[in-house]
């Protein structure tokens, strides 16, 4: 009997210890982890640049809202080989269900909808877990802080944490604060420009407030968002108040359909009030894609081409 005692004994040094369970923030929740993840589905580009960031092609079973609305370029088309797209926009329960997944990865108006057919409670009887782009989180919870380059950092790093790739997504992460401190350095004292960011031409202009990662984008930039204090992420302002601020610097979303972002600004020219305007006047203005402008690892090169554009002294 004393022998059967020290063989269970052996037996219980030699196992390993059960590794704890990784606890992320989610919008305010808590959201836990057992096990990683082995079947992830993506939405978006920007956040599938997370993902492939991370390295994370051999875990993701799907991707959806990527051909839907945009042209992806060839590194994106190279980095995602042959994972499929189970839907072109929003998904449904049904196409997320179909391949099995463990997690989720989304966020409020990036696949889901409040009261929408799509969201963690619909998903979480199916054993899918839900991580939220946290810069989609103000649209459930308004006492959140205005945007930062953090949201970025933090989405992230909860990812190399959920995926077990905490180490990589470490060294991303501070990777990009270096950039960011480079082009900081390089801007150095120049004077802060006003920047307006338009999404297409429209009856009323669809811009970024400051809740937005643009916001703070253009300011690591060393600019300053005319729209800041639009109480939203993304909303409607009036050309009338964007034209009354003045801007110097325009920043033109390019879904590089037709002629693009040269469209959007050729719409500007012919705009009563905003042809009146500096930076319409001075042809000053930049077009960036949807990925660029949306949280995601291809927001660090495109703050380095807005500073360039509007601090060309500087470069």
């Amino acid at each position: 009997m004393k022998s059967v005692f020290l063989s269970l004994a052996a037996l219980c040094i030699a196992l390993p210890a059960a590794a704890d369970p990784v606890i992320v923030d989610n919008c305010g929740d808590k959201l836990t982890f057992e096990t990683t993840p082995g079947r992830i589905v993506v939405h978006d580009m920007n956040m599938t640049d997370m993902a492939f960031a991370l390295g994370l092609q051999d875990r993701i079973v799907g991707l959806t809202g990527i051909t839907g609305w945009y042209k992806t370029s060839p590194d994106f088309d190279s980095l995602r080989g042959d994972i499929p797209e189970l839907a072109p926009k929003y998904p449904t329960v049904e196409n997320l269900v179909a391949v099995d997944p463990d997690l989720f990865f989304a966020g409020w108006y990036y696949g889901m909808k409040p009261g929408g057919d799509v969201t963690p409670d619909t998903l979480e009887p199916f054993g899918i877990k839900t991580l939220v782009l946290t810069e989609s989180c103000i649209h459930l919870d308004k006492n959140r802080p205005e945007a930062s380059m953090e949201l970025l950092f933090d989405d992230v790093l909860r990812l190399g944490r959920i995926m077990d790739v905490e180490e990589r997504a470490g060294k991303l992460v501070a990777d990009w604060r270096k950039e960011l401190s480079d082009i900081k350095a390089d801007v150095g004292d120049a004077d802060s420009k006003r920047v307006f960011l338009l999404d297409g031409p429209a009856d009323a202009p669809f811009t970024a407030g400051r809740f937005a990662i643009p916001d703070a984008m253009i300011a690591a930039a060393g600019g300053e968002n005319v729209t800041h204090d639009m109480d939203t992420s993304w909303g409607r302002s009036s050309w009338e108040a964007v034209a009354a601020a003045d801007p110097e610097f325009l920043i033109l979303l390019d879904y590089q359909t037709g002629n693009g972002a040269a469209d959007t600004f050729a719409f500007l020219q012919s705009h009563p009030v905003m042809s009146q305007t500096r930076a319409v006047k001075n042809g000053q203005w930049i077009g960036l894609r949807y990925e660029e402008l949306t949280p995601g690892p291809a927001n660090i090169s495109a703050i380095r081409k807005i500073a360039e554009a509007m601090h060309p002294e500087r470069f």
